[in-house]
């Protein structure tokens, strides 16, 4: 379900862009070629027209974001009924050595200098 969601998601993204690059960032953008004839072929709503499918793209890559998220969610969660997996990861989380084990500390230090044995010849 999820890889038709990011599918649809990633091909409304490649339309977002390609509306974008067709905008002039000073507002003239495909209307600003048509001014001559813009009150007879109604090319004067084409700013319109490229500004609401932005926002309608934009929002749906939003929304589609959200139900991917909630998709995946909802199938990841079946996945920790496994009890095999369970016992695996309550294994590995137990500490191998007890806690509670004293430390012990030797009662004499180990002398600093000792002369080093000659070895026979």
């Amino acid at each position: 379900m999820y890889l038709v969601l990011i599918i649809i998601t990633i091909i409304i993204c490649i339309l977002l862009g390609l509306i974008v690059l067709i905008q002039n960032p000073k507002g003239g953008g495909l209307a600003s070629n048509f001014s001559s004839s813009s009150q007879l072929m109604g090319v004067q709503k084409t700013g319109d027209f490229l500004e609401k499918g932005t926002w309608a793209l934009a929002i749906g890559v939003m929304v589609l974001s959200l139900a991917i998220n909630v998709s995946l969610k909802g199938g990841t969660s079946a996945g920790n009924d496994n009890p095999a997996l369970r016992d695996q990861i309550e294994k590995a989380s137990k500490p191998t050595t007890p806690a509670s084990a004293p430390l012990t500390l030797p009662s004499t230090p180990p002398p600093a200098n000792k002369p080093a044995d000659k070895p026979a010849k």
